[in-house]
């Protein structure tokens, strides 16, 4: 009987399943670091791959030459501000960057409706391309980005190092923070879900700038929007990963958002981590990206104490603790996977 989804490392280490070698895939797997998608860069902008399903499912293939176990969809995190009426662009150097961010009460109740069939339904079709050139073994990730996160970007009109404005709308307007993330968590949740209709096989939900908070703000201003966001994901009958980055002060909170995986970054010994979120859910992690970066027997000895904190326990996905940097070469991907699954 030839292999089907069932026999996929990934799927078995999402349900805490043996498998023969740990699986494993990276963050930004699809990007910059490729000669390929560089190649595509110079005739396309970010948008127009993102907006062109042909192209999309093109660049999440890519990396399959490596020897990953899992492709994850080639997207962006910010798509949903499009049609929520943000007017998101990308500046060449300087990242995202939106023409009408939230600063007030008055601009939430503004943002417009998303029905993620109609407005993202690039997306959905980029994955349905793509699920059909992929082996059953290997399965598509779908991805969004968390309520927390996509807020932070919303206000803050880009990126930021110290999210001033996103905490300061957060503690003097709280009304119309719930209601944001309130809106942000219902459109994450059913995004996702149309992403496992339309062949995805796994879905996470990314907490980029989380680890900004207090665990006291975590808990009083966004678990419960991070938890609704999962319970809707997970409706779809999908694993959900839920990962975030500097979460090491509320690791056991933000486990309980309800993630079937919990990612950690490589700030906490994965080992402790697992600890911390007991044994009912798979936990992926969490090489530092700048290892792929290190002499090959640094990074190497950084890849075997990962393997010995994971200590051969069921439920281990192998990956970075963040994305993979544009300057990575990429035999040190190559030579991770191999490392990982014993060759």
């Amino acid at each position: 009987m030839p292999p089907g989804p069932n026999d996929s490392r990934f799927l078995k280490a999402c349900r805490r399943e043996p498998t023969d070698a740990p699986p494993v895939w990276f963050m930004r797997q699809a990007g910059r670091y490729m000669a390929e998608y560089r190649a595509l860069r110079e005739q396309h902008s970010l948008l127009d791959l993102c907006h062109t399903p042909e192209l999309a499912a093109e660049v999440t293939l890519q990396p399959l030459r490596l020897g990953v176990d899992a492709a994850i969809i080639f997207a962006d995190i910010l798509l949903p501000f499009e049609p929520l009426g943000l007017g998101l662009s990308f500046a060449a150097g300087e990242g995202p960057q939106l023409a009408t961010p939230i600063r007030t009460p008055a601009d939430v109740t503004r943002l417009s409706p998303v029905d993620p069939a109609e407005h993202l339904g690039y997306v959905l079709e980029a994955i349905r391309l793509a699920v059909r050139a992929l082996s059953p073994v290997i399965p598509l990730i779908g991805f969004a980005g968390a309520p927390f996160t996509l807020a932070s970007y919303a206000i803050e009109g880009g990126s930021s190092r110290t999210f001033d404005l996103t905490k300061r709308f957060m503690y003097e307007e709280p009304h119309a923070w719930h209601a944001l993330l309130g809106n942000l968590a219902e459109l994450v949740g059913k995004y996702l879900a149309a992403q496992a209709a339309a062949g995805a096989r796994a879905l996470q939900l990314f907490d980029s700038w989380v680890g900004c908070l207090s665990p006291a703000d975590y808990c009083n201003y966004v678990l419960p929007h991070s938890r609704h966001a999962i319970e809707v994901a997970k409706a779809s009958g999908v694993p959900v990963i839920h990962f975030g980055t500097g979460t090491a002060t509320f690791l056991a909170e933000f486990a309980a958002a309800g993630g079937d995986v919990v990612g950690v970054d490589w700030r906490m010994p994965l080992g402790r981590a697992w600890e911390i979120i007991g044994p009912a859910r798979a936990i992926q992690g969490n090489l530092d990206p700048v290892a792929l970066l290190a002499p090959t027997p640094v990074r190497e000895q950084m890849v075997r104490d990962v393997l010995a904190q994971a200590a051969g326990r069921p439920g281990h996905i192998f990956n970075l603790g963040h994305g993979i940097l544009p300057e990575t070469p990429v035999e040190a991907v190559r030579a991770v996977v191999e490392q990982v699954h014993g060759g």
